[in-house]
C-alpha cells in the first residue's frame, strides 16, 4: 500500500476532488494549512505591509493499494496544475499495514 500526500492551492481543490473521484479514490482525507513559501516579499495595500511568505494550502491524505497509486498521482497532477510557482507538491511513502476497526480485518483489502 502507498500513501500519496499532495499539498496543493485551494483554489484547485475541487477540481482535484473530482479528478480523483473520476479515477476511483472514493475516500481521503484533507486539512487546509499554512506554509511558508520561497516569496521573501510582502505586498502593501493602502501603506500596511502584508506578509505573502505564509501561503493558504489544502493537505490531502489518500492511502491507495500499490497499483493503484500511478493513477491517483498523475490524477492530482493533471487536476491540479497551473503553470505557475506554487502548484504544490506530492508524497509518496509506503504503508505496512491497514486494519478495518469495524471487522479487524487487514491489509489492501480494508481500502475497498
Amino acid at each position: 500500500m502507498k500513501k500519496v500526500e499532495a499539498i496543493i492551492r485551494k483554489s484547485k481543490y475541487i477540481e482535484v476532488k473530482k479528478a480523483l473521484h473520476d479515477v476511483g479514490v472514493n475516500f481521503f482525507s484533507y486539512w487546509d494549512v499554512t506554509g511558508i513559501g520561497n516569496e521573501k516579499e510582502g505586498h502593501v495595500y493602502r501603506g500596511v505591509t502584508y506578509s505573502t511568505s505564509d501561503i493558504q494550502r489544502r493537505y490531502l491524505s489518500i492511502v491507495v493499494n500499490d497499483d493503484f497509486a500511478d493513477a491517483t498521482v498523475n490524477a492530482i497532477i493533471s487536476s491540479a496544475a497551473t503553470g505557475d510557482v506554487g502548484d504544490g507538491k506530492i508524497f509518496v511513502s509506503d504503508i505496512q499495514e491497514s486494519y478495518r476497526i469495524r471487522t479487524g480485518e487487514k491489509g489492501g483489502d480494508t481500502l475497498k
